[in-house]
């Protein structure tokens, strides 16, 4: 029979091989992860432009994604004012990589509204179209909401629109993400009125009054759809300076 000191040696020793052997697993699989995470993000981005692609987003392999991204996205990335950033003024930020992608939108929302910075997408079509694509982010129910909203060239009606979350309830708030007809119900709606004044489109609960501004709310699951709507009617509005920009470049 062991004594205590050797069962003691013995646990010190195999708990340290076994700390060595996972933090030689978290490094090397550490690329790996960054690599997945950087390829999930981009197919929610082009999730907002999924019938432009023509063909599910979820059935793309990472390759393709990496293509789309590639040869047919225009990364950009603006200050709350509209001013267009570069790559190492975006790094500077503490951004490595300074694309638009590399911005961690829920660490912006933590900031300042004065102090953050907009990622946006130009998706060009195979016909010579454009696309821009913004990253909208809120809170739902349970936790924080995002989404990515397609505008067409007019930058004001919405042509996609894409949606997830980070805990809301299975088939009630989790319908933002899980029921297509959500946000299929985006499209075609307009950010700005017939005069152009900024209106965005808001979720509403007991029925649409206004068809061009807003949607309706999913049963049973109004405090998360109405945080979307709130979500896109403060978030589109942070991004006009931004649009003013790229509609002036076109």
């Amino acid at each position: 029979m062991h004594s205590t000191s050797y069962i003691v040696r013995f646990v010190l020793i195999m708990t340290a091989i076994v700390a060595v052997v996972l933090a030689f697993m978290s490094t090397a699989l550490k690329p790996i992860h960054l690599k997945n995470e950087a390829v999930y993000n981009k197919r929610a981005i082009l999730s907002a432009v999924e019938k432009e692609v023509g063909k599910p987003i979820s059935g793309l392999s990472d390759q393709e994604v990496l293509d789309i991204f590639n040869n047919q996205i225009t990364q950009k990335v603006f200050t709350m004012s509209g001013k267009e950033l570069t790559k190492e003024e975006v790094e500077a930020k503490g951004y490595k990589g300074g694309l638009a992608e590399n911005v961690d939108m829920a660490q912006e929302k933590k900031k300042p509204e004065a102090e953050r910075i907009l990622p946006l997408y130009i998706y060009k079509t195979a016909d010579g179209k454009t696309k821009t694509i913004v990253s909208v982010r809120g809170n739902g129910l349970w936790d924080e909401i995002w989404g990515n909203i397609a505008l067409d060239g007019d930058l004001n009606t919405i042509s996609g629109a894409a949606f997830d979350h980070k805990g809301e309830t299975p088939g009630l708030g989790a319908e933002i993400k899980d029921n297509p007809s959500f946000p299929a119900s985006f499209v075609g709606k307009k950010i700005y009125d017939e005069n152009g004044n900024y209106k965005s489109v808001d979720v509403v609960k007991g029925g649409v009054s206004d068809p061009v501004h807003q949607v309706d709310a999913i049963s049973g699951a109004t405090i998360t759809t109405v945080g979307v709507g709130e979500m896109m009617v403060r978030s589109m509005k942070y991004y006009e300076p931004a649009l003013k920009s790229v509609k002036s470049n076109q």
